[in-house]
């Protein structure tokens, strides 16, 4: 194929993926609703940092090693599972009642930038996804450190448009989706979810 129908491909396939519901989009929908609008775009910048830092691993080589090493990836599998169990856990024993920040009740408020960082470079999935993914669609000859670089970029914008869209989605129905109940289900709903997916990811292989 050529550069451009390369493009065009992974675009394509990038845009399915992005769209496919997953343990991103109910972080960013939990997140715009139950924290607001900044506190869901901070979870979604921390996301697609996250995919450019394992760009950059695989780039460099280290998505490799995870993709070929049961010892590496066993160790970032586990390591991202207890990690969503923790999240998972606290949002189901202790689902919020109110809207009102952590700020404004004399405690710091959560930092969803690196929640969504850490859920993000704590699965593994997303390393060797991107070992066997993004070389499908590196043509031939092109220097591979620009070309994985550019395919996340585009990647990362896909997931940014889509966060934004989940986002502004909330806002017509804040005002139900803010009430104290809706609140607590939302919390136990996505710390299940949460929690299934820590699972998944514990007894998940290569």
């Amino acid at each position: 194929m050529s550069i451009v129908e390369n493009l065009i491909a992974f675009t394509f396939a990038a845009t399915v993926l992005t769209l496919t519901p997953g343990l991103d989009t109910a972080l960013v929908l939990r997140t715009a609703t139950v924290e607001g609008k900044q506190q869901a775009m901070r979870a979604a910048l921390g996301i697609n940092a996250g995919c450019l830092l394992w760009g950059a691993a695989v780039a460099f080589g280290l998505g490799a090693l995870i993709a070929v090493s049961e010892v590496a990836f066993n160790v970032l599998k586990y390591c991202g599972a207890a990690y969503l169990a923790w999240l998972g856990v606290n949002m189901l024993l202790r689902p919020r009642r109110s809207l009102s920040s952590g700020e404004e009740q004399g405690r710091p408020s959560a930092n969803w930038f690196v929640k969504g960082l850490l859920g993000n470079l704590l699965n593994p999935k997303v390393g060797i996804f991107y070992v066997s993914f993004l070389p499908q669609f590196i043509p031939q000859g092109q220097p591979l450190v620009a070309w994985t670089f550019g395919l996340v970029s585009i990647h990362v914008l896909l997931g940014l448009l889509w966060s934004i869209t989940l986002i502004a989605a909330t806002q017509p129905l804040a005002g139900v989706l803010r009430r104290e109940r809706v609140i607590q289900w939302m919390d136990r709903t996505t710390g299940l979810i949460f929690v299934l997916f820590a699972v998944r990811l514990a007894l998940s292989k290569r």
